[in-house]
């Protein structure tokens, strides 16, 4: 049997806002309740599971590879919604995107705190 991730629980301050707002950024269908959780499916089949938790949110980076059209639909609703972003993880390039392995890809929060990121190239450049 192949090793796959199959799911990881996201804790959010609202579970709601924070589901909607990815599902929003990455055009994801609609994020659909499971017990507790507000699930969130990507096209590979890993769902992200938001719950609401009340004491501090220690903030994760989660990142998602897209195809170039993908990149362009959420870069355009970042810049929409007038979200700071970065071309690195460090914050030091605020505004930029970057072309690392000869894609693009750039880092944004989410409601919670959460540090995301697109690229359209996964890292060393192997898809």
């Amino acid at each position: 049997m192949s090793i796959e991730l199959n799911h990881t629980i996201v804790h959010a301050k609202d579970k709601r806002e924070s589901a909607a707002f990815l599902a929003e950024i990455l055009g994801l269908a609609k994020p659909e309740s499971f017990g507790p959780f507000l699930v969130l499916r990507t096209a590979n089949g890993v769902s992200l599971d938001f719950m609401n938790h009340s004491g501090p949110i220690d903030a994760q980076h989660y990142a998602f590879l897209v195809s170039e059209a993908e990149f362009d639909v959420g870069f355009g609703r970042i810049k929409e919604r007038g979200l700071d972003y970065w071309a690195d993880p460090a914050k030091r390039r605020l505004g930029e995107i970057n072309s690392n392995d000869g894609g693009r890809g750039l880092y944004f929060h989410e409601p919670s705190g959460h540090f995301l990121e697109i690229l359209t190239v996964p890292y060393g450049g192997r898809r």
